[in-house]
């Protein structure tokens, strides 16, 4: 029996460690911002344009790159990536795309140059207030929605429950419809406060 689970353990901390390196190599690959073809295949331009492109910041995108690209032994054209980043930067830093990604929730890393930074982050600022009114509204209407199924139990409850336990069943449903009306006038508050930003964000789009 001792011998059988020796041998069986060991099996089990051999394939522990057989996952393990697999799981670190996914992840380890996951980091890598280019893959070995990538690298091999080498259109700086077309990768620096696509990092402009997406606002990513330069000095660090280009080390991930060069650390990418050592396990195939190849050495990124600073250059000539550079180059095709700021034209990339260029699609990138308008007031248009400053809204679209602050809609989606993107941090701005402070990429854009004077010139066409206050117009990025108008758009952007307006976008960012949309997305996390967007997020705040979806938060307080979800909790509106539990606090009426609780109303609902707690409504039955009352009914099933015996005279004895009725006066404290009535209390928690007492106190349960204040707070529901909180978080209602709660989610009026954000929902006027959206529709304000829509509006701020129509005229905005009408101005470019």
């Amino acid at each position: 029996m001792f011998l059988f689970c020796s041998k069986f353990g060991s099996v089990i901390l051999r394939v522990f460690f057989v996952l393990a390196a697999v799981g670190i190599g996914l992840f380890l690959a996951s980091c890598n911002t280019l893959s070995k073809k990538e690298c091999l295949a080498g259109d700086w331009d077309g990768i620096g344009f696509t990092d402009g492109f997406y606002g990513h910041s330069p000095e660090a995108r280009f080390e991930q790159h060069i650390k990418s690209c050592k396990r195939v032994k190849v050495v990124p054209d600073r250059a000539v990536w550079k180059k095709g980043y700021q034209a990339g930067l260029l699609r990138y830093c308008t007031p248009e795309q400053g809204l679209w990604w602050g809609q989606r929730g993107y941090a701005y890393v402070g990429v854009c140059p004077p010139e066409t930074e206050p117009g990025f982050l108008h758009g952007h600022d307006l976008g960012r207030r949309q997305y996390w009114l967007e997020t705040d509204l979806k938060r307080v209407t979800d909790e509106v929605k539990s606090k009426e199924e609780e109303l609902e139990d707690l409504s039955r409850k009352l009914d099933e429950a015996p005279e004895a336990e009725k006066s404290d069943i009535r209390s928690d449903i007492h106190n349960l419809e204040w707070e529901l009306g909180r978080v209602r006038d709660k989610q009026r508050d954000v929902e006027s406060e959206l529709d304000t930003t829509k509006a701020a964000v129509t005229r905005f789009l009408s101005q470019l």
